[in-house]
C-alpha cells in the first residue's frame, strides 16, 4: 500500500464509488465527426445520456457551462464542440424523465444575481423531488465581463471573497423557512403558520439584497454545493462551503495528496473530516479486453485530435495561422508573435509564455520524434484522467480507489454523445458491483441520500440576515405566489 494512504485527521473512507456524467457542452474531447455521434443541443441526446446513467445508479448528470462563445485567431472557434441550452432548463426537462439521478447545473458567481439564482435552484430543487445541485464557479476576465449589461470584471484576488458572499446569501434564501411552515390540514386558520420566514439582507461591496423568499425547503432541504477551484483560495473556500469538489486529480497518488489536504483544510474550517466528497473528472475507454481498449483508444484520439485541430491548438499559443504547416510533420520553426496567450480559448491556454514555451515544446517533440499531431494529441489527452484497459482490470484498479478513500468516485466526461455511457453501464459497473464497491440501487430519492450527505441543520439567525421574522403569507402576497 502507498505510503499516502494513511489519510488522517480521523477521516475514515466509506470503500464505495458514485459515478456521475458530465456533459460538457464546450470541449475538444467529445467526438463529433464519428458516424456514432449525435446531435450536442437535441433533447434526445440529454435524455438518453440522463436515463443510461441512472439505469447504471448514477449518483448525478452535471452540466457545465460557458458564458461567451471560444474564439480562435479573434473569430469564434469552429472545431470543437461548442454551445448548450441553458443548464436549468435542461435540468427541469430531465426531471421529468428521471426519478433518482442528481441533476447538478454549473453557475457563475460573478455574473448571476444571489436572490434570483437562489430560487432558481429552488425550483429545481423542488420540481425534482430534492435532486438539484450547484456547481459553483468564479470568473475573472473581462473577456467574460464583456458579454454582461454591467460589464467589467472582479480582480483575481476578489473572485473567491465575492463568491463566498454570494454563496451565503443563497444558503440564508434555502433556510429561510421553518419546517412546518404550511399547514397540513385544511382545518387550519391559515395556509402558513405566521413568523415561520425569515426576511434575509445582505449589504456587500458588489450587491445588495432585501429579499423574503418564496419557496420552501425541498426533500433534500437544500441543494447540494459542487465546487472545481483548484488554487489554495478554492480549495479553502470547498472546504467552508462545498459539499463535494469536483477535482482535476483522478491519478492514485495525487488524489490520496488531494484528499489529504483537502482533508486537513475542512478539519481546519470546524467541519468533520468526511464532510467534503471528492469526485475528480475523468475519461473512460473501456473494452473486453486490454489490448482491444489500447486499439480503442487510438482510434478516438485519432478523432478528437485530426489535423486541423492539431494545426489550431498551436495558432493559439503562436499567435498566428499555421496552416502551412503540415500536421505530420515537425513544430513550426518560427517563433510566436504573441508574449503571453489570452483567455480567448479558455483556461487551458491561458496565460502560457508562448515564446518560452515555443523553445520548450520543439525540444520536447524533436527529442520525441513527434510530429504536429502527435504532439498535440499528448498534450491534449491528460494520461492521468483516462481509465484505459479491460471492464475487470479497470474494475480492480477502482477498487483501490474505494477501499483507500483517494476520492469518493468519479464525473466522467464521456467521449461520445449519447451512447458513450453504454459500456461503462453494461459492462464496468456490474464488475464493480461484484467487488462491493459500487451501490446495487439507490440509498433514496434525493441526492443528499445518493451521496450519503448529511442533512444541513437550520443555522440560528446572525450574519447579514435581518432580525426581523415575517409570515409566510405576507411574503406569498408580496411575491405574488
Amino acid at each position: 500500500m502507498s505510503k499516502n494512504s494513511e489519510i488522517g485527521n480521523g477521516f475514515v473512507p466509506s470503500g464505495q464509488l458514485q459515478f456521475g456524467v458530465f456533459f460538457q457542452g464546450v470541449n475538444s474531447g467529445t467526438v463529433w465527426k464519428a458516424a456514432e455521434s449525435g446531435s450536442q443541443t437535441d433533447f434526445d441526446s440529454f435524455r438518453h445520456l440522463a436515463q443510461t446513467a441512472e439505469r447504471g445508479l448514477f449518483a448525478a448528470f452535471f452540466l457545465g457551462e460557458g458564458l461567451r462563445l471560444r474564439e480562435h485567431l479573434g473569430r469564434p472557434h469552429s472545431l470543437d464542440v461548442a454551445g448548450r441550452p441553458d443548464a436549468q432548463t435542461m435540468l427541469a426537462a430531465l426531471a421529468a424523465v428521471t426519478d433518482k439521478i442528481g441533476l447538478v447545473a454549473t453557475q457563475n458567481t460573478t455574473y448571476n444575481d444571489p436572490a434570483h439564482l437562489a430560487h432558481r435552484f429552488s425550483s429545481l430543487d423542488l420540481l425534482s423531488g430534492g435532486r438539484a445541485a450547484w456547481n459553483v464557479v468564479t470568473t475573472d476576465n473581462a473577456w467574460t465581463g464583456e458579454n454582461f449589461r454591467r460589464g467589467g470584471y472582479l480582480e483575481h484576488a476578489d473572485r473567491y471573497r465575492h463568491a463566498e458572499a454570494f454563496v451565503e446569501t443563497a444558503k440564508r434564501i434555502w433556510d429561510s423557512w421553518e419546517e412546518a411552515a404550511i399547514a397540513e390540514s385544511e382545518t387550519a386558520a391559515t395556509w402558513s403558520a405566521p413568523g415561520s420566514i425569515r426576511e434575509v439582507s445582505h449589504t456587500g461591496q458588489h450587491y445588495t439584497v432585501e429579499y423574503a423568499p418564496r419557496l420552501p425547503r425541498s426533500a433534500q432541504y437544500r441543494p447540494v454545493l459542487f465546487q472545481a477551484g483548484d488554487s489554495p483560495e478554492g480549495r479553502d473556500f470547498a472546504a467552508r462551503q462545498a459539499d463535494v469538489i469536483f477535482s482535476a486529480h483522478p491519478a492514485y497518488e495525487p488524489a490520496l495528496d488531494f484528499r489529504r489536504d483537502i482533508v486537513a483544510r475542512t478539519v481546519k474550517a470546524g467541519r468533520g473530516p468526511n464532510d467534503v466528497q471528492i469526485m475528480p473528472a475523468s475519461e473512460f475507454i473501456l473494452a473486453a479486453t486490454a489490448q482491444e481498449a489500447v486499439d480503442k483508444k487510438a482510434w478516438v484520439r485519432s478523432l478528437q485530435i485530426g489535423p486541423q485541430q492539431a494545426i489550431a491548438y498551436l495558432e493559439q499559443f503562436w499567435g498566428r495561422e499555421l496552416s502551412e504547416y503540415d500536421p505530420d510533420g515537425p513544430l513550426p520553426e518560427i517563433d510566436p508573435v504573441v508574449v503571453e496567450t489570452s483567455e480567448t480559448r479558455g483556461s487551458g491556454f491561458h496565460g502560457a509564455k508562448a515564446r518560452q514555451l515555443a523553445d520548450q515544446w520543439r525540444a520536447e517533440s524533436k527529442d520525441k520524434g513527434q510530429s504536429i499531431r502527435e504532439f498535440v494529441s499528448g498534450k491534449t489527452s491528460r494520461v492521468d484522467a483516462t481509465f484505459t484497459g479491460s471492464y475487470t482490470d479497470i474494475a480492480d484498479t477502482l477498487a483501490r480507489y474505494a477501499k483507500s478513500g483517494a476520492v469518493d468516485g468519479f464525473n466522467i466526461s464521456p467521449w461520445l454523445v449519447p451512447t458513450g455511457l453504454d459500456d461503462i453501464v453494461n459492462h464496468l459497473v456490474p464488475e464493480l458491483q461484484a467487488r462491493g464497491v459500487y451501490p446495487t440501487e439507490y440509498a433514496g430519492s434525493t441526492l443528499r441520500e445518493h451521496l450519503g450527505l448529511p442533512v444541513p441543520e437550520r443555522p440560528e439567525q446572525g450574519g447579514n440576515t435581518t432580525a426581523t421574522e415575517v409570515s409566510l403569507q405576507l411574503a406569498v402576497a408580496a411575491q405574488q405566489l
